[in-house]
């Protein structure tokens, strides 16, 4: 497959609305839109093709000259005016194959993703850690990206990223922005972070916690007066908190606990849903908000019961669980009660909720 082909290729799945495009022997080219993989109607690729599309894709020199050993790489391949890719190689039954992630070249907003206002009071915070949270392809580097924009915009602050690869690319708007990549730039999350705290950061974002030593360097910038952002494979704020702690020694989780409730500053959640018109996806949100109650919650290891807490806060904090979020769009016409209650927590107590409404 020649560079044109591949590259032809790419612009038609962002142009049909692709999130995802693959590239594997045996298969011909797939799409995956609105979660849905739809194969292309050409032939099947083979080999040869996969090897081409990862010579495409691959910058560095001596890793192209060592591809027929490459067995997983992380990269990413920007299309001028199309779009940029986060790209991961990997071999599978001796053979390469490739999976694109399409990333836009517009930076999104928090109003342009349709989030709620909350989440700019979130990325208003002097220092702290907020987490984004969800399954792959939730949409959690969009939300990342638009309050980091919005930071951009309205602040005059020195914004160090560090990325597996580098997704969106941002210009300096009032604050001035460092991205750091893992591979070309520096060795992994935990070296570079360490390196961040001499880099005169006011704003951090980690692409993912990935281990012990990253989380306890991210709480400890969180507590040293830096704003931290991070991702987390978690589905919700109670899971999230278990989680962070849980990866430490048993005689450390009570002193995580304590840092984790004085730096949390917020969680956001999300899981993408189908319209109920069929046309895309909406993202339904679990938010919350550090307040005394979430603390006490956290402090005292309660964490399994923030729902109740992050339900009661939604007036005055503006923060909601999944389950009233799924009732707002269900309301809205947006997602279907079936969507809604396959989504809920617990879809009896949801049922029983919407009928008292």
């Amino acid at each position: 497959m020649d560079q044109a082909t591949f590259n032809k290729l790419l612009t038609v799945g962002v142009q049909n609305g692709a999130s995802d495009i693959h590239f594997r022997p045996g298969d011909p080219p797939i799409y995956r839109v609105n979660g849905v993989l739809r194969p292309l109607k050409m032939e099947k690729l083979h080999p040869d093709h996969t090897r081409q599309v990862a010579l495409h894709v691959i910058s560095d020199p001596l890793t192209k000259s060592q591809i027929d050993s490459v067995q997983e790489y992380d990269t990413s391949y920007g299309l001028a005016g199309v779009a940029r890719f986060r790209v991961n190689l990997y071999r599978q039954r001796g053979t390469l194959a490739c999976i694109l992630r399409i990333i836009p070249d517009e930076i999104p907003t928090i109003d342009g993703l349709g989030l709620p206002q909350v989440l700019k009071t979130i990325a208003g915070n002097e220092r702290g850690l907020v987490l984004v949270t969800g399954a792959t392809g939730s949409g959690k580097s969009s939300t990342l990206a638009a309050m980091i924009d919005h930071i951009n915009r309205t602040e005059n602050l020195h914004i160090l990223t560090i990325e597996d690869p580098i997704e969106f690319i941002y210009k300096n708007v009032k604050s001035s922005v460092s991205q750091r990549e893992i591979g070309p730039d520096t060795e992994n999350f935990a070296i570079a972070l360490r390196a961040a705290l001499r880099q005169d950061p006011d704003v951090i974002l980690v692409g993912e916690m990935r281990d012990t030593e990253t989380i306890d360097i991210a709480l400890k910038a969180s507590e040293t007066g830096h704003l931290v952002f991070s991702t987390v494979h978690t589905t919700d704020a109670s899971r999230t908190i278990n989680r962070l702690i849980s990866v430490f020694p048993a005689e450390e989780q009570a002193m995580v606990r304590m840092r984790l409730a004085d730096s949390l500053k917020a969680t956001i959640s999300q899981r993408l849903l189908p319209k109920s018109d069929g046309k895309g996806r909406t993202v339904a949100l679990e938010i919350m908000v550090q307040t005394k109650s979430v603390e006490e919650y956290i402090r005292d290891d309660r964490a399994n019961e923030l729902k109740d807490v992050i339900e009661k806060g939604r007036d005055m904090f503006g923060t909601q669980s999944f389950d009233q979020h799924l009732s707002q769009l269900y309301r809205e016409g947006i997602i279907s009660l079936e969507t809604a209650q396959s989504a809920a927590s617990n879809p009896a107590d949801f049922q029983r909720a919407l009928e008292f409404e």
